[in-house]
């Protein structure tokens, strides 16, 4: 293995990252970029995508028009991260020429992947200024709901279970039922 440190290591941009998979270098792989790293995405379970199923049936539902659903799509977090969250609430527009940049809720589901879920993406996701962010972790059955941000970092966490509601921030007259999401 190299032995190099931080400082030595040049990230990418997220432009750059666009254009390598514009010219297909990254066909067949699952990767996202984070802080300028290209980084693998975890597999995911069936219960995983169900999750995502059932949450997008209820936020379009929910909120169709007055916002976009985007499953498992880019997000250009930053200059130097474009994650690919589970679930994003943006604004209704045209992305055909750049992903969306804010948002007003982004849903990670966390199987396999909750460290990076609770970790860099949601200082990731707090930095750029998403108002809300949740993490269903699936193993513990419960959503892990982000608000009140604070210097680049979420500081109120709520865990929210079955029989429970969460209301949307941005969107105060939607309460989702998590017994519809979740197991």
């Amino acid at each position: 293995m190299l032995d190099v440190s931080q400082q030595e290591l040049r990230p990418i941009r997220r432009i750059e990252y666009e254009e390598l998979a514009r010219a297909g270098l990254f066909e067949g792989e699952r990767i996202e970029l984070l802080y300028g790293a290209m980084v693998h995405m975890s597999p995911t379970g069936p219960a995983h995508d169900t999750i995502i199923q059932r949450l997008t049936q209820i936020l379009v539902k929910a909120l169709s028009p007055r916002a976009v659903i985007r499953i498992q799509s880019s997000f250009a977090a930053s200059d130097r991260s474009e994650p690919q969250p589970d679930v994003a609430v943006v604004p209704p527009r045209d992305y055909f020429d750049a992903h969306p940049s804010e948002a007003s809720l982004i849903i990670e589901v966390a199987e396999s992947s909750r460290r990076k879920d609770l970790g860099p993406k949601a200082r990731l996701y707090a930095e750029c200024g998403v108002p809300e962010y949740w993490v269903v972790d699936v193993a513990a059955n419960l959503v892990l709901v982000h608000t009140e941000i604070v210097s680049g970092e979420y500081t109120r966490v709520a865990p929210c279970r079955k029989g429970e509601h969460v209301t949307l921030s941005a969107f105060p007259d939607i309460a989702i039922a998590l017994d519809d999401v979740l197991r």
